[in-house]
């Protein structure tokens, strides 16, 4: 057993055999480029699908939800696997923005250099806009997850919804800033518009979902 590199003892002593997100969140408050807001993001929306899969397994299990068991279980699959597409986002994205760092790092020198750079940089740019793109897509589709959470109306986990909703409303919103931040630098206005209109017809997905969950909740 290690102790925290912060020097806490006692209950948070850390096994970092064991637990991965103090590994993480280490790396994460590191000088180091990566990982940074756009993975953070997709770990926020994975503890979403973990709420969403926790609330669907405790609802299964119980008596008095007997009626919605079968939909209990499939909500569980379906947040399960949304959880694992998280974290494969998490790792396409920090290649992505890695791609950005090694780009930057390119010489530019003679004007050869400096077009060879501009061209890898612009490459890079689209695909780290493209990950936390994809990343909000998740999001929307994690939104959706806590709506179904939401319909098996188990009274005593509401605020376990609700948090989920929090978390995959927190995930696309930083999502969606890391997509306007490379957008800054692209220089091709045809990649920002087709990526600006995908964006725009998650985000109203995302708030619809988020609309009708929450007004079941309050009314829960």
């Amino acid at each position: 057993m290690l102790h925290s590199p912060r020097g806490v003892r006692g209950s948070c002593l850390v096994n970092r055999r064991v637990d991965g997100i103090d590994a993480y969140l280490d790396r994460l408050a590191s000088a180091g480029p990566t990982p940074g807001g756009g993975s953070a993001a997709t770990v926020v929306g994975a503890l979403g699908s973990a709420l969403c899969a926790m609330v669907a397994r405790i609802t299964a299990n119980s008596r008095r939800h007997e009626a919605v068991r079968p939909q209990a279980g499939a909500l569980a699959e379906a947040a399960d696997a949304l959880r694992e597409r998280f974290s494969a986002a998490r790792l396409v994205d920090e290649e992505a923005f890695g791609q950005v760092v090694a780009a930057q790092a390119l010489p530019a020198g003679s004007p050869p250099e400096k077009a060879a750079r501009t061209a890898a940089l612009q490459a890079a740019l689209v695909e780290a806009a493209e990950a936390p793109l994809a990343a909000a897509g998740l999001s929307a589709e994690g939104l959706e997850l806590a709506e179904r959470a939401a319909a098996l109306d188990n009274p005593q986990l509401v605020s376990d919804v609700e948090c989920a909703v929090l978390f995959f409303r927190a995930a696309f919103s930083a999502s969606v800033a890391n997509v306007r931040i490379n957008h800054r630098f692209l220089t091709d206005p045809a990649t920002v518009h087709a990526q600006n209109e995908r964006l725009t017809a998650i985000a109203s997905a995302a708030a619809e979902s988020e609309k009708r969950v929450l007004t079941r909740l309050a009314k829960g």
